[in-house]
């Protein structure tokens, strides 16, 4: 399918950053459990489930490089976690999406079964 605005658009489309952003597994957990407060390293392992520490790692410092997340050191072993104003921006999107699957996840679901999948 071709766009209207010609071949190529799409390769500097801004969707694809929100999508390189929130297509990352652990990214969207991560986000929506700092939307209340900053947490430390271990609170997230915790509140996300099934995340290493190693990966929970990675996607901290993935999520600061895009300055969606930041790092507070309170003391040697005392670090935290919070979101920026810009990463606040992604809560309600990600609410959004969140409700969506609330509501759809069990046709996805039945359809995955249906087809074998």
């Amino acid at each position: 399918m071709q766009s209207a605005a010609g071949p190529g658009v799409l390769a500097d489309c801004p969707t694809r950053l929100a999508v390189d952003i929130i297509s990352d597994k652990w990214a969207v957990l991560v986000l929506f459990g700092l939307r209340d407060e900053p947490l430390r390293h271990g609170q997230i392992v915790d509140l996300v489930g099934g995340v290493s520490r190693k990966v929970l790692t990675q996607t901290l410092r993935r999520l600061q490089r895009y300055g969606l997340v930041e790092r507070h050191a309170h003391a040697p072993r005392q670090v935290e976690y919070g979101l920026t104003e810009l990463g606040r921006t992604l809560v309600e999107p990600i609410e959004v999406l969140t409700d969506w699957a609330r509501e759809h996840g069990a046709a996805v679901a039945a359809f995955q079964e249906s087809a074998g999948t």
